[in-house]
């Protein structure tokens, strides 16, 4: 091993120390503890020497929200993995129900990457860039709800007419994302597949959604449940059957 390899390997384990380090101080005591000077104190370095590996706490953050969507979007896929390929309405439930269990069970880190108030924090696209799905669980469930729909004719009254009209560029812009998403998984499918109803018709299931896990998450549902799972597949069998599918148990 040369020695600019061994310095490589070295620089690359304490970066992966660092976000570890992070990331515990984020679980146990949420984001305001991750500081630099806390970090550093774990690691072993000094305040200071944490910006030869990251640019700012702000850059830091960052990255531990991709090393959580990465994670994310691992989990999800294992489920995916014990569905059969061609049960769509299936891998629905299987994406939803999971992004629900997660969120659960990491309330700082779903904080930190679908709560944040910061763009260059809360995303793990590419800042600023409309060509990309902003986060794991956006890119997996609508590459899911592409296929579903590319695969079964859609409802007449989830026609393009039902859009606002004020909601179309916006829209189309995003329609083209979500064609290249599910496209890029080896689904052919085409914008008279994929119309502006439908697109128009997934943005808003993924909306409720996000709203129901982050009202539970935080707690703040309008009225006490003792158990909101119910509401939750609920939900996503009233998404499903606007849709023409059947709920899944």
């Amino acid at each position: 091993m040369t020695e600019a390899t061994r310095r490589e390997r070295l620089r690359a384990e304490t970066e992966r120390e660092i976000r570890r380090q992070a990331r515990a101080l984020l679980v146990e005591h949420g984001r305001d503890a991750v500081t630099l000077r806390a970090i550093a104190r774990e690691v072993g370095i000094t305040a200071p020497g944490l910006y030869r590996y990251y640019d700012s706490r702000e850059d830091l953050l960052r990255r531990l929200a991709e090393d959580i969507c990465t994670d994310l979007a691992a989990e999800l896929e294992a489920d995916l993995d014990r569905i059969g390929e061609h049960d769509v309405s299936a891998q629905v439930y299987a994406v939803c129900r999971g992004f629900r269990r997660w969120a659960l069970a990491h309330p700082q880190e779903f904080t930190l990457v679908f709560a944040s108030t910061e763009d260059t924090i809360g995303s793990c696209a590419p800042h600023g860039d409309r060509n990309q799905v902003g986060d794991q669980f956006g890119r997996v469930f609508l590459e899911v709800a592409g296929r579903l729909i590319a695969s079964h004719p859609l409802p007449d009254d989830l026609g393009d007419d039902e859009v606002p009209a004020d909601l179309h560029a916006d829209l189309a812009a995003f329609q083209e994302v979500l064609l290249a998403t599910v496209n890029d998984r080896g689904v052919d499918v085409t914008p008279d597949v994929l119309p502006l109803g439908a697109v128009y018709h997934i943005t808003q299931s993924w909306v409720r959604i996000y709203g129901h896990v982050a009202l539970e998450v935080f707690g703040r549902f309008p009225f006490a449940v003792s158990n909101p799972e119910p509401m939750f597949d609920s939900m996503l069998a009233q998404i499903l059957g606007e849709m023409g599918f059947p709920p899944q148990r």
